[in-house]
């Protein structure tokens, strides 16, 4: 294995998990800076009012996405068990 080879595969790999990590976290960043804004706008410092509705809209964009995720993932995969034979080299 060549090290351009070996950056260019490592390089890959951090690109997929940003891809496959984005939506998830700006969903997160969403609902957590929609829940501050309406705990400072109310004056209400409850704590479960800004974790559960996170955690719902974190699960609910796993289930909507999780055929793409699943979809990318095995792609990449197949990918990187494709080059194998280039990485002997």
């Amino acid at each position: 294995m060549t090290p351009e080879f070996a950056v260019e595969l490592v390089k890959m790999m951090m690109f997929q998990a940003v891809l496959l990590a984005l939506p998830i976290l700006l969903t997160a960043l969403a609902v957590g800076l929609a829940i501050s804004l309406f705990q400072a706008v109310t004056s209400i410092q409850e704590q479960t009012l800004a974790f559960v509705p996170k955690a719902l809209g974190v699960t609910a964009i796993i289930v909507l996405l999780l055929p793409w995720l699943l979809r990318s993932s095995v792609e990449f995969a197949s990918a990187v068990i494709a080059k194998m034979p280039e990485m002997v080299r």
